[in-house]
């Protein structure tokens, strides 16, 4: 149930405007303002939420050529927030992910076809659970300029996409919990120092 395609979403941050240069910048995430929500149905009863958050990343956008921009990101897959402890212990035990202190979820983008003036498709390798995938974000630009407290360039973005767990070797209980997780993903970055 790993979520590093939130990374994926800051290269989101390619196809905005208002960001000013013609090559290629650095953007940081924005820590206390980026969020990865991800979500599965439990036996039909209800939906399951948990979160990652306080992560960082970094993009290199190019704003005269948005599609020739890259983002990567990871974070420690023990920075899970699920809202119960009982269930983040069962997530970290051999029937999920067996995660170690250290064991690291990343993403680095690959490709990103832009398909509108705020949208693009983000093409990663999404590495989680010791398997490395290709995923796809469908990202929207939610405002790019200044930020009226740090007096810099900002930029926001969400972007969506549906993971298939039993692909990351996190399978357990499926089709009964669903197989598929979706994962919304909201963040910020700023122009770096």
């Amino acid at each position: 149930m790993k979520t590093t395609v939130f990374a994926a979403a800051l290269a989101a941050a390619t196809f905005g405007a208002g960001m000013a240069s013609a090559e290629a910048e650095k953007y940081v995430l924005d820590a206390s303002h980026s969020q990865i929500l991800f979500s599965y149905n439990h036996l039909g009863f209800s939906t399951t939420y948990g979160l990652f958050s306080g992560f960082d990343g970094e993009i290199m956008f190019d704003q005269a050529a948005p599609a020739d921009s890259s983002v990567t990101v990871s974070f420690p897959v023990k920075t899970m927030l699920t809202g119960w402890e009982e269930r983040f212990a069962h997530f970290m035990s051999p029937d999920f992910f067996d995660a170690a202190d250290d064991e690291m979820v990343s993403f680095t983008s690959t490709g990103i076809e832009v398909t509108g003036d705020k949208t693009a498709l983000i093409t990663g390798d999404l590495s989680l659970n010791g398997v490395t995938k290709s995923v796809v974000l469908d990202a929207v630009m939610t405002q790019a300029g200044d930020h009226p407290m740090a007096g810099k360039p900002w930029a926001g973005f969400n972007a969506t996409t549906t993971l298939v767990r039993s692909e990351f070797g996190l399978g357990l209980y499926a089709p009964y919990i669903s197989d598929e997780v979706t994962v919304s993903i909201s963040i910020e970055a700023m122009k770096a120092e």
